[in-house]
């Protein structure tokens, strides 16, 4: 079934007709009676004016929302590997007179250990060997380990009493990123693309972008910001450095694209009578993602061309903001995205799984972000944006307050900590210079306002409008939610 590209639509209809009449009657005028037929009525209808057309978008978002949202975007900061809350943002002076000192067993309980440290005969308590001080009126403690941070913490709300019940790597970050620990549910982005739909049709509502320069200690998969079992529009679109920021978008080689709108128009024509036949709503999000694409051939080089920024700004974010892919530049990228209205945008990176000299590891990892992570918050102030645009920091899980495997004068290492870590969230509908949740004098458990990983995705919709406990959707039967069947409002940290 071979035509030209200039071959009427009806003609492409007509032939689809065809292999529909190879179907019994009552199995054709069920699927056609009240399909193309009304569809067609109603374009008529619309087209004179008698029938305004229905937007579902507004009619998904008016059933889940029970108030007015403060935030419009989130940029999500995603420190891959669990970084040790114990050395940038929870100061225990216990632990200097503790040091070396093996953890009471009434401290760790029953605490689940990892199989890396579980069979260590003590637990040698480390201090940090980074210095604290006390910064901004909020007078938060913070190392010196990220002193651009420590000059905007009055801008930003800690949350201490982070809990998960997660303890490795990939179940923590998709319990994280999409409120399950085993693969196949939903992203955060992909849930809030769902329910809250875009408000820029030539960019996606949901970017992903991964850090070039990190160490990739942790492997990171598609999967962590993909659809699940949502229509696949919904997915993350992972923007790279390099030639082509999207892949598959440029147009073929020696292919000038002239006829591609035309040879869409088809396409489409085609999708629709094959969404009229089957009624999968899978092919509702291909012919959306077609177009998507197609507008994206425009947008997407003009938003990823940073020469338009001033040396200003460059030099805010850091000399390394220059270079396509690393962190910096994707700080400063994912202000251009927020810029344009992309709802969603999450930065990935890599490295914060110190097991084993930490102090060198960690001072890397926050020479890399800590600039540009403190840029973005001062850029988005001085834009006006904090104001409707959510940030938040921070990784799967913390680290331990004590050492794993040999303790030295001058090195240690830190396993895996649920029981209780350190996040930050900034801007649209958060208490700025705030901290909240407290752990006990050794950091090692959670003695006043725990937050679990459902109340801060609870928190996360509340914060756009949405109620957590109706934004389903419903997949074999069952209907689903980005916090399973638990969350509550951390509102204590709302303003």
């Amino acid at each position: 079934m071979c035509h030209h590209l200039n071959t009427p639509r009806f003609y492409w209809h007509k032939e689809l007709r065809d292999i529909e009449k190879k179907m019994d009657r009552r199995h054709f005028l069920s699927k056609t009676a009240m399909g193309m037929g009304s569809l067609a009525l109603g374009t008529l209808f619309m087209n004179d004016g008698l029938m305004a057309a229905p937007n579902p978008q507004e009619k998904l978002f008016a059933s889940i929302s029970n108030h007015a949202p403060k935030a419009k975007r989130i940029i999500y900061l995603f420190q891959s590997g669990g970084p040790s809350q114990l050395d940038l943002y929870e100061y225990k002076p216990k632990l200097r007179d503790m040091h070396g000192k093996d953890l009471p067993p009434s401290v760790r309980g029953e605490q689940r250990l990892t199989g890396m440290s579980a069979n260590q005969s003590i637990f040698p308590i480390a201090d940090s060997l980074f210095n604290f001080k006390q910064y901004g009126e909020s007078r938060k403690w913070v190392s010196e380990l990220m002193p651009h941070t420590a000059e905007v913490v009055d801008e930003l709300c800690f949350i201490n009493s982070m809990v998960t019940e997660q303890i490795n790597h990939d179940p923590a970050i998709t319990f994280m990123q999409s409120g399950h620990q085993l693969p196949g549910r939903p992203s955060i982005g992909a849930w809030m693309s769902y329910g809250l739909g875009t408000d820029n049709e030539n960019l996606p509502s949901f970017v992903v972008m991964v850090s070039k320069n990190a160490v990739q200690d942790q492997p990171l998969y598609a999967r962590l910001w993909g659809n699940g079992f949502l229509p696949s529009q919904h997915q993350g679109v992972q923007f790279r450095s390099g030639k082509d920021p999207v892949l598959f978008l440029g147009n073929p080689e020696n292919y000038d694209g002239e006829d591609r709108k035309e040879m869409l128009e088809h396409l489409k024509a085609l999708n629709e009578v094959q969404l009229d036949m089957h009624g999968d709503p899978e092919i509702s999000a291909r012919i959306a993602q077609y177009e998507m694409a197609f507008r994206m051939q425009t947008s997407v080089p003009e938003i990823t061309d940073l020469s338009d920024e001033p040396d200003a700004i460059f030099e805010m974010y850091g000399e390394e903001s220059r270079d396509p892919g690393t962190y910096a530049a994707n700080c400063l990228m994912a202000r251009r995205l927020i810029e344009k209205d992309v709802k969603f945008v999450q930065l990935y990176h890599q490295g914060w799984d110190q097991h084993g000299n930490l102090p060198g590891g960690i001072r890397n990892q926050c020479a890399k972000t800590d600039r540009a992570t403190a840029a973005l918050i001062r850029d988005l102030k001085q834009r006006g944006l904090l104001e409707d645009t959510l940030v938040v920091w921070g990784g799967e899980f913390g680290r331990t307050v004590y050492s794993q495997g040999t303790l030295t004068p001058d090195n240690y290492g830190r396993d895996h900590h649920p029981r209780c870590f350190t996040m930050w969230m900034a801007g649209a509908g958060v208490k700025a210079g705030y901290s909240h949740g407290e752990t006990d004098e050794l950091g090692y458990n959670v003695v006043k306002d725990p937050v679990h990983v459902h109340d801060f995705h609870a928190t996360l919709l509340h914060l756009f409008g949405v109620d957590h406990e109706k934004l389903v959707f419903k997949h074999q039967g069952r209907r689903f939610r980005l916090t399973d069947v638990a969350g509550e409002i951390v509102k204590g940290i709302l303003t």
